[in-house]
């Protein structure tokens, strides 16, 4: 039996993508199609918005309460991804949430949720990146008190709205826990006086088409680390978001991380 995903954000640059590798997937099918209420393709079929032809499955502004599924993608706003909350606790649907930008607020309701259904919270999606991230978590434990300053440089396309990118404040918690640094500085300008090891600089880029691209400095006097991932393309992401739907479909309620559903050291907390 194919497991029924929804699509919250479906007509933005991801939720296609998504929509049409998910098409092309013998174990899917696509049973909702949501995007924000003011959105232009608002009642157009989706297989025709995505290019793949009539599929009989209209763009909605929310989840209907006859649609069944197993679990829904959000690759939206945080205002998109609070709007579908609601309905995914009262109905039981696991969520994942691959939106960010959210605030503090926000992050404790999605979590919260948890107590109620599946719900997987991610920064990122792709394989590698979260390969990277236990990489990184290594190196930043194996350099603790070593003398070593971190900075973190991410580029992405000029239409991103948030700055920096969840996948770069994540590396910086990450390195947080493993170094001990307090400060996160974003950008610099003026006569700052000498860098604090305390801190962790982070610098977003915003040019052209850069789908994403993420890069870890950890540099001593004498010698530096450096750790990357470019993203070629966006079916890094969407690739990795219906493989982590497959694996949220039926899971009881809890929060699930990409560790998880990438088979990798579990981070699961109940």
């Amino acid at each position: 039996m194919k497991t029924v995903i929804g699509i919250n954000g479906i007509c933005g640059r991801m939720g296609l993508r998504i929509f049409q590798l998910a098409h092309e997937d013998k174990e899917l099918t696509v049973g909702a199609a949501i995007d924000a209420p003011e959105h232009p393709c608002q009642g157009r079929d989706i297989g025709e918005v995505a290019g793949v032809g009539k599929q009989g499955l209209p763009v909605r502004a929310e989840l209907s309460v006859e649609t069944r599924l197993d679990v829904l993608i959000d690759f939206s706003t945080p205002q998109g991804t609070m709007a579908v909350l609601p309905p995914c606790v009262a109905r039981r649907i696991p969520l994942i949430v691959a939106t960010t930008g959210h605030t503090a607020a926000q992050r404790h309701e999605i979590e919260a949720a948890a107590h109620e259904t599946a719900i997987l919270m991610a920064p990122n999606m792709s394989l590698a990146v979260n390969v990277l991230m236990n990489l990184v978590s290594q190196a930043a434990a194996a350099l603790r008190d070593k003398d070593f300053d971190v900075e973190i440089l991410e580029r992405h396309h000029r239409f991103k709205k948030d700055s920096p990118s969840g996948t770069a404040l994540h590396f910086a918690r990450i390195i947080q826990h493993a170094m001990g640094q307090t400060q996160l500085r974003h950008g610099r300008e003026g006569l700052l006086g000498e860098r604090s090891a305390a801190e962790i600089g982070i610098h977003a880029i915003r040019v052209g088409d850069n789908v994403g691209e993420h890069t870890i400095l950890l540099s001593a006097l004498g010698e530096t680390l450096e750790l990357t991932h470019r993203a070629h393309s966006r079916d890094c992401y969407a690739r990795g978001a219906l493989q982590a739907a497959k694996f949220l479909a039926g899971r009881p309620p809890g929060r699930y991380t990409m560790n998880d559903a990438l088979g990798f050291a579990s981070e699961k907390q109940g």
